[in-house]
């Protein structure tokens, strides 16, 4: 946050130090170090990312410490407090510091250059709005860069601890909406969010890029009528998802694969036990035939002939709908039970940003299962069991548990996963790649459970890496 005040002025003139300076003369003031803005936020942040002991923090732009220390002694992180100034520390912390670096550590650094440690979260709390709006792109690249998930807090307002050394510190004061803008440009999915009034908070990733989890193939048809669609969608009221606080609500998530065929008993176990059911697509009608009714159903695929996948309307579901569906997709859906939802795709960016004050991307690959655990993680579920989500053809050839046309005549191909060989469309080849990016950017956000013998199932019990052998044509 270096920004060199003018070095030759007029007498009268008050010249601002650089940041460093001015914040290491700040901490020589006892005032300030009155109220830790983080120390608010450590429940907050304990809440939204639910880390394991001995996971890795950085509190950015610690300032007294205290918050990095209690995330160290009350959530048994791994904290290294950040900071530009070399005395923020309150002396007690110091001390800890010094006596246990295996669990707390300070590192000087400023957030606007590269931040020489790395971290899987990140307390960012009520240090945006002090960088300058110029480095404010800068420092939220850093910051996201260096830590996979970050909890922000930002203050929206003027600061009260300025007269102390006659400076304003609160140097960008902008509002919730223009923070979320912040990150969208960044392709942030972000976890979870409050717009106080008076402070913004985000928890969020931008792990979630072309080569992290992959926003394409979701689209069978043109760019121009995916555009057509959002627009017409989006202005007709539907009501947008938002992010929700974390719970611990099991989601049995149900695909098409054709495991989910011996599976019905299991289903409704779960669901007896409280686990609320999510159906993709044609998953639908095979569980309402199964006299299972679904909590929730998503439709993200653009074509038309989705629409039968919203028919019939029963009661209690709820109906997640993408904004690039087909509009016929949407018709006759109760108003009070029908959420709109969006995907990150660049072409329809400029349309939801006319539309709506605040918007919320959801990122993901290229089939409704891989935007389904982006989208409910959230709203705020952790914990999934996946039916049906082979990513594979069955032993006898069959690719659903229920018969759907549309995917009856494509080539199959030999994928090998940790030395097995599974016969699979190329979505399903698609599908499994892209569901190891998935678990590489929210493995610490979600529990996982896939079922059956199929490839995803097999990938997560293995770990293995994919390797496409051959193309068979038939």
């Amino acid at each position: 946050m270096d920004q060199l005040g003018a070095v030759g002025h007029q007498p009268g003139v008050v010249v601002r130090p650089t940041e460093k300076a001015l914040y290491t003369r700040l901490w020589e003031h006892p005032e300030y170090r009155k109220f830790s803005p983080g120390e608010f936020y450590v429940n907050q942040f304990l809440l939204q990312a639910r880390p394991q002991k001995g996971a890795t923090l950085l509190d950015l732009g610690c300032g007294t410490g205290r918050a990095g220390l209690a995330l160290a002694l009350v959530g048994g992180l791994d904290v290294t407090l950040v900071d530009f100034a070399p005395n923020c520390l309150d002396a007690d912390v110091r001390e800890i510091a010094a006596a246990q670096p295996h669990a707390l550590r300070f590192v000087e650094a400023d957030l606007t250059k590269d931040i020489p440690c790395a971290a899987v979260y990140g307390l960012c709390a009520d240090t945006m709005e002090h960088i300058p709006t110029a480095q404010v792109d800068a420092a939220l690249d850093h910051i996201l860069r260096a830590c996979q998930h970050v909890f922000f807090s930002i203050a929206t307002g003027e600061d009260k601890c300025g007269e102390l050394v006659g400076h304003r510190l609160h140097l960008t004061q902008r509002p919730y909406a223009w923070w979320l803008r912040k990150l969208q440009e960044r392709d942030c999915h972000v976890h979870w969010s409050r717009d106080l009034g008076w402070h913004a908070l985000f928890y969020a990733t931008a792990w979630v890029d072309a080569a992290a989890v992959v926003d394409v193939g979701v689209l069978n048809v043109g760019e121009e009528d995916v555009r057509r669609n959002v627009r017409y969608n989006v202005a007709q009221g539907w009501q947008q998802v938002h992010p929700h606080e974390t719970n611990a609500v099991e989601l049995v998530v149900v695909g098409g694969g054709p495991s989910a065929a011996d599976r019905a008993e299991e289903i409704r176990r779960l669901r007896a036990d409280g686990a609320k059911l999510v159906t993709l697509n044609g998953a639908y009608h095979w569980c309402l035939a199964h006299g299972l009714t679904p909590s929730a159903q998503v439709v993200v695929d653009a074509r038309p002939f989705n629409a039968r996948f919203t028919r019939p309307v029963v009661d209690g579901c709820k109906y997640f709908v993408a904004s690039q569906c087909d509009p016929a997709v949407f018709e006759g859906l109760p108003v009070d039970r029908t959420y709109i939802w969006h995907t990150t795709a660049d072409m329809i960016r400029e349309i939801l940003d006319a539309q709506y004050d605040a918007w919320w991307g959801i990122p993901g690959g290229s089939t409704a299962l891989l935007r389904a655990i982006p989208l409910f993680r959230m709203l705020g579920f952790t914990r999934y069991h996946l039916f049906g989500c082979d990513s594979c053809l069955a032993p006898d050839g069959a690719h659903h548990a229920y018969d759907q046309p549309e995917n009856g005549r494509e080539a199959v191909m030999n994928v090998t996963c940790g030395g097995r060989v599974f016969r699979c469309h190329a979505w399903m080849a698609a599908q499994a790649q892209e569901f190891v990016h998935l678990i590489k950017v929210f493995g610490n956000e979600i529990e996982l459970a896939v079922y059956g013998d199929g490839l995803l199932a097999h990938v997560l019990k293995t770990g293995a890496a994919l390797h496409e052998e051959s193309v068979l044509l038939q």
